[in-house]
């Protein structure tokens, strides 16, 4: 559930931004690799964050497995 958060989240923000910024959080959609590396982290009780931004904004989206403290 947490890779679809992020994913959703992702598509959200990319939509916002301008084609330049927004392409590397397009390319993190399709990557099925790095999809297998944010699942592995949560496995093992670590969190995942992935930041994307714009000329003025950061945007960082980070999935804590469940149980971890924040």
């Amino acid at each position: 559930m947490a890779l679809r958060w992020l994913q959703e989240r992702t598509r959200h923000i990319t939509d916002q931004l301008d084609a330049a910024y927004a392409q590397p959080g397009r390319h993190w959609l399709t990557d099925e690799p790095e999809h297998e590396r944010a699942l592995a982290y949560l496995a093992t009780g670590t969190a995942y964050q992935l930041t994307l931004y714009d000329e003025n904004t950061r945007y960082v989206l980070v999935a804590y497995p469940r149980g971890a403290a924040s």
